[in-house]
């Protein structure tokens, strides 16, 4: 019989015996633990998608050695996220098995202290191999810069890269001790000391960047020539200069059906697109007789739950941590008669023009502004409850008011318009511009029907990330008399929504964009 079975094994091409070591990505988890309908797909709005459950239910069915890893930004957005803090997110990354997490900027949203508190209840380490802590020059205590990963014979590098974004893309306060030192940079050191010290059989590294250009959605670049600015920043430019197997990004919402063979480094780069709809699956193939790693395929794998199944265990884990939330968030605090959803021309929203009105209407302030990127979800019509209000404005931001020359918005604005896009929503101005091969342009300013002069000066209401030092809030920083209200901003959101019940949408064209 043994002879048999060895005369069998010796006919089968060197494929059917060589080693396959999956690998499954997550990024940008946002506390979306459970599975909800994909309203956002005509073809499947009812079909339900996403969620823990279902990734444990995939990576179960698994016949090959696998390992999860994620990229960071692991629970802020939603009720269950934000009460727990994030503990919720390593209650179940414990559960799956995680080997690795990089961290991710909204990972410092509660402060150091609560990130150190999770990465001690972590089974798995937490990754940022240029995270130094400005005084000392040293690494932090919490964050390793890589590690080695065991599976089925084989040592899988798995080093951690957070983004320089970092320092603003959070509460500037909460990392103002800590330096991002140079991704790419950061990123060749150290693969180049772990290839030596290490001899791993495949390196990785978790990025919390992404390929510039792709962010926001999911897109097919096989086919596009990369420009050179995509080398500077980003995983390309850590692909470039570190030359690992595999990047794999976050940050920017993207996602890479299949990934990307960058050529010039050989690296595959992947990412998952964001709040856990979708996992990315490479599978890095080994030669059985040389050992050595012959090459990367990946995909991205959407988590319909009617194909994934979902496992009942995590659902079990789940039910604990929200049954206390699911009281409090359920709780009717408004109506919405219409549609609140974001603008795909990126510039004002229905829903951002409703966040911007409510807080000049709430302060009494000329002007208000919030950045696009911290409204995080829409808001469908009917009965709004306080669960819909956490999710538009997870974070923890309270309000800032200030007085601003009509120089200064202007120069606001010209700072937050990008490839004809607005980084901030308004209230109680209207904005043209003009967007030029060489920049923005012609930027007029006007309230009440009469442009804003240079001289002029007005009452302005925002949120203390922005006059922090948050990303795009440079001209808040100018003003001599900010005042941080300490008012959470999603007090005066959900008070709003009380008195002023949405009848119709709010008034458009806050942005106009001109010829």
């Amino acid at each position: 019989m043994k002879k048999l079975i060895a005369a069998v094994l010796l006919t089968l091409p060197a494929s059917a015996w060589s080693l396959t070591i999956s690998v499954y990505h997550t990024s940008d988890v946002h506390g979306w633990y459970t599975a909800r309908p994909a309203k956002w797909d005509k073809e499947n709005s009812t079909r339900t998608i996403g969620g823990f459950p279902a990734l444990a239910s995939l990576t179960a069915k698994d016949k090959n050695p696998h390992i999860l890893l994620d990229s960071g930004d692991t629970f802020q957005g939603t009720p269950e996220g934000t009460l727990t803090k994030g503990m919720a997110s390593v209650k179940l990354m414990n559960q799956l098995g995680y080997s690795a997490a990089e961290i991710g900027n909204h990972d410092f949203d509660y402060t150091e202290p609560n990130l150190r508190a999770l990465a001690a209840a972590s089974k798995f380490p937490w990754l940022g191999a240029n995270i130094y802590v400005r005084e000392t020059g040293k690494p932090t205590d919490y964050a390793r810069p890589y590690v080695i990963v065991p599976v089925a014979g084989k040592r899988i590098a798995v080093i951690g890269i957070a983004g320089r974004h970092t320092a603003t893309s959070t509460l500037p306060a909460n990392v103002k001790h800590l330096e991002f030192r140079n991704e790419a940079a950061e990123a060749a050191a150290w693969t180049a000391k772990v290839r030596a010290e290490e001899k791993p059989d495949a390196v990785i590294i978790l990025a919390h960047v992404g390929l510039e250009g792709a962010g926001g959605s999911k897109v097919d670049i096989s086919t596009w020539t990369l420009a050179p600015y995509q080398a500077n920043y980003g995983t390309l430019a850590i692909a470039r200069a570190a030359k690992p197997d595999v990047v794999i990004g976050g940050h920017n919402h993207a996602g890479l059906p299949a990934g990307y063979l960058d050529k010039e480094s050989g690296t595959m780069l992947a990412e998952s697109f964001w709040g856990l709809t979708d996992v990315t699956k490479l599978d890095l193939n080994f030669d059985d007789k040389t050992g050595k790693l012959t090459g990367v395929t990946g995909t991205l794998v959407p988590l319909w739950t009617d194909v994934t199944g979902e496992d009942p265990a995590v659902i079990e884990t789940i039910k604990g941590f929200t049954a206390e939330v699911d009281k409090q968030m359920s709780k009717e605090v408004g109506v919405s008669e219409v549609d609140l959803g974001f603008s795909e021309a990126g510039l004002d929203s229905p829903i951002g023009n409703w966040f911007a009105d409510a807080m000049r209407r709430q302060s009494g302030a000329d002007a208000a502004f919030q950045n696009s990127a911290g409204i995080r979800a829409d808001m469908k019509k009917g009965v709004i409850r306080l669960r819909d209000i956490f999710q538009v404005m997870p974070f923890e931001n309270t309000l800032a008011k200030l007085t601003m020359t009509g120089d200064q918005v202007t120069r606001l604005l010209a700072d937050n318009l990008r490839g004809g896009r607005s980084k901030l929503q308004v209230s109680g101005l209207k904005v043209s511009f003009r967007d030029t091969p060489e920049g923005i342009k012609d930027i007029i300013v006007t309230r009440n029907g009469a442009q804003l002069k240079p001289e002029d000066k007005i009452s302005v209401v925002t949120n203390n990330y922005l006059t922090t030092g948050g990303s795009g809030g440079k001209a808040f920083m100018e003003s001599s008399d900010i005042v941080d209200t300490l008012t959470p901003v999603r007090d005066l959101l959900l008070k709003d929504m009380k008195e002023n019940p949405v009848k119709t949408l709010p008034e458009g064209g806050r942005f106009t964009r001109l010829q």
